[in-house]
């Protein structure tokens, strides 16, 4: 339900566009979860908006994919498809290895001309404390926030046009992928490791990195998933027996 999940904002002439951001990052972190009801009277009520802006918004996320029809139940968030966010990580992982691979050669190009080149370490550290916070939501700002500054650094901004297309569904998945604790601090350093082989100049290993990088976390999110999937039809199967 949308209860208890949305700020309320203000009224401007980007009033759709911003209700559209607080839907789609409520679904992104979790808070509005797969197959939540979605009724534009409760957003409005709960944004303190009129229903017009509410609807077009639902109409975008319909288009974007992040929300859907029901039979008998209206408009849901859309859940989680295994086989189509794989497909996405898949696409993913080939754009960043191109991005890791031309900024790392951008890098050598730049030391050639005599100047000095370190990757920002603000960005890890930044990511290494909302690990310590705990704090899902910073941990997907900080990841994407890191990828974009690779997307940057290859200077090519066709990747980082396309990228965006996929990252809206990438960082509703990562909300699953991050309730691990335990792969937290080892994405982190795996962001680290690509870092230093990008402000190296090593354009092969920022590749190979950034592509195991991508793999694994393609992997768990899958395995996430499964048990996410098994517990539902378990819970399922018990209520039927009640």
């Amino acid at each position: 339900m949308a209860a208890a999940t949305l700020a309320r904002i203000e009224s401007t002439p980007d009033l759709v566009d911003r209700v559209y951001r607080s839907l789609l990052d409520a679904i992104s972190e979790g808070s509005l979860a797969p197959g939540a009801r979605l009724t534009q009277e409760e957003i409005a009520e709960q944004l303190a908006v009129s229903r017009q802006p509410v609807l077009q918004a639902l109409r975008q996320l319909k288009t974007d994919g992040f929300v859907q029809d029901a039979a008998g139940r209206g408009l849901i968030v859309t859940p989680l498809d295994a086989d189509w966010l794989s497909q996405v990580y898949q696409v993913r992982s080939a754009l960043d290895g191109l991005a890791a691979r031309l900024a790392a050669t951008a890098v050598l190009e730049q030391k050639a001309r005599g100047f000095a080149y370190s990757f920002d370490s603000v960005l890890i550290a930044r990511g290494r404390a909302a690990v310590k916070k705990n704090n899902v939501a910073q941990l997907i700002d900080c990841d994407i926030e890191f990828h974009a500054a690779i997307y940057a650094a290859a200077r090519n901004p066709l990747i980082e046009q396309t990228a965006t297309l996929h990252w809206r569904h990438i960082r509703r998945a990562m909300g699953a992928v991050l309730q691990s604790a335990v792969t937290r601090d080892a994405v982190w350093d795996e962001h680290e490791a690509i870092g230093k082989a990008i402000a190296g100049g090593n354009a092969l290993r920022a590749e190979q990195l950034i592509s195991k990088h991508g793999n694994a976390a393609r992997e768990h999110l899958l395995r996430q998933l499964s048990q996410m999937q098994s517990k539902e039809v378990n819970t399922s199967l018990r209520r039927e027996k009640v």
